[in-house]
């Protein structure tokens, strides 16, 4: 009976709770997002998907996720408003999880990829702004999240559109696509492991105690880069290429290429995305723990390393139990997606979403996926996309935002009444 005396126990359970179903809901939804168009390009089987998650998700929650932690955890909700009120920021911080976590198992079962980020953040506005006041939300942070969540899938589109389009005009619209795939494939290689190395030795790194400045950032992120362009080479020698399938399908081969390649950009994804989405799960858990140990709203404890854990399994049982709804609605409905296609997308993704872990901002994936995988299709052609199911798609992202906020709202009242 002990335990039950003892709110703060209670208050770090309820977080660890709450914490993994969100995680799991991450994991059923957004991580499905990462590894769509991996999986429906058929480069890899979901069971690959499982385990390049597991360790690429963790490494970059680890690695370069310190800045969006910060964000979700301290930048939206104004502490000066909660007027030294330890309790409304629990109940609400512990309200956004489940609130966020319950519509994320609603989509999932859907099919619907919203987005994690507009979900936490929606839940996180809805109980500060009702359940305190509407000075308790920071609005200039918020209004700069939303641009983001504008912005960034026109970046990630218009890189994709531009690696897609170079694919097309030095392999695939080439006398010889088989030879130039196999001259270009390892440059791509370089430049996704350049990109993600260099966001996480400058930014990733001093969470973990390392710091490396005066331009040797660079020289580490090349070295990467080449190892990674080098370890895509051996891989690419060990094809098997089959001239049968070559007589009917004239990029057979060139498209094996791409797979071997697109076992990197998911590895990529995966980092990315658990630098910027992972501190959806992680940062409200952490905002409870902190303030339910200390008794103080602006405690720099640090994160407990079982924090991080529960959000790395909780993701990875969401993306093994429920993944292959969301894994089907973005890998395979709203464009064909082949290796090559695929390739241009996540890097187009990956890339966005490194940079804005860079800067702190926690983006959306969804968005920024979907985002990408329109760019390759516009770079074949606007008839390539099936508008139906964008359209589908646009409007349960508009929908996510205000449900989190209604089930926060809801589940703030409830706690409130419960413990006060």
């Amino acid at each position: 009976m002990d335990f039950f005396s003892d709110t703060t126990m209670i208050y770090i359970t309820l977080a660890a709770v709450f914490g993994i179903f969100m995680a799991w809901g991450i994991g059923a939804n957004d991580v499905a997002n990462a590894m769509a168009t991996s999986v429906g390009s058929k480069a890899i089987t979901i069971k690959q998907a499982v385990i390049l998650a597991a360790i690429f998700e963790f490494a970059g929650a680890y690695l370069a996720g310190g800045e969006v932690t910060k964000t979700i955890r301290k930048g939206i909700v104004s502490m000066d408003a909660l007027n030294g009120n330890v309790d409304l920021l629990i109940w609400g911080m512990l309200a956004s999880l489940l609130a966020a976590g319950t519509w994320l198992l609603i989509a999932s079962l859907k099919g619907w990829p919203v987005s994690t980020t507009h979900s936490i953040v929606g839940a996180v506005i809805g109980f500060a702004a009702v359940g305190v006041s509407a000075d308790a939300v920071n609005w200039a942070k918020v209004g700069s999240i939303v641009l983001s969540w504008i912005v960034s899938p026109l970046i990630a589109g218009t890189i994709a559109f531009a690696v897609f389009s170079s694919i097309q005009k030095l392999v695939i619209n080439t006398t010889d696509p088989l030879k130039n795939a196999i001259r270009y494939g390892p440059i791509y290689l370089f430049m996704v492991g350049f990109i993600i190395a260099l966001v996480t030795i400058k930014k990733g790194l001093k969470h973990v105690g390392i710091n490396i400045e005066g331009g040797m950032e660079f020289v580490y992120a090349a070295m990467l880069g080449g190892l990674i362009a080098f370890i895509g080479i051996m891989l690419i020698r060990r094809i098997q290429f089959d001239e049968q399938t070559e007589k009917r399908f004239h990029f057979a081969n060139v498209e094996k290429i791409f797979a071997v390649l697109m076992i990197f950009t998911a590895s990529a994804m995966a980092f990315a995305h658990g630098s910027n989405d992972v501190a959806n799960a992680v940062g409200p858990m952490a905002a409870v723990i902190s303030a339910a140990q200390s008794g103080e709203l602006a405690s720099q404890s640090a994160l407990p390393g079982w924090v991080l854990l529960l959000g790395g399994v909780g993701i990875v049982i969401g993306l093994a139990t429920l993944g292959y709804k969301v894994i089907a609605t973005v890998g395979e409905k709203i464009t064909e997606l082949t290796p090559s296609r695929g390739f241009s997308a996540e890097i187009g993704a990956a890339t966005t979403v490194v940079l804005a872990s860079y800067t702190g901002i926690p983006v959306s994936t969804t968005q920024i996926l979907v985002g990408a995988i329109l760019g390759v299709g516009l770079a074949r052609g606007i008839a390539a996309i099936d508008l139906r199911v964008v359209g589908n798609i646009f409007m349960s992202w508009v929908i996510t935002l205000p449900a989190g906020a209604i089930l926060s709202i809801m589940f703030f009242y409830l706690l409130k009444g419960i413990f006060s």
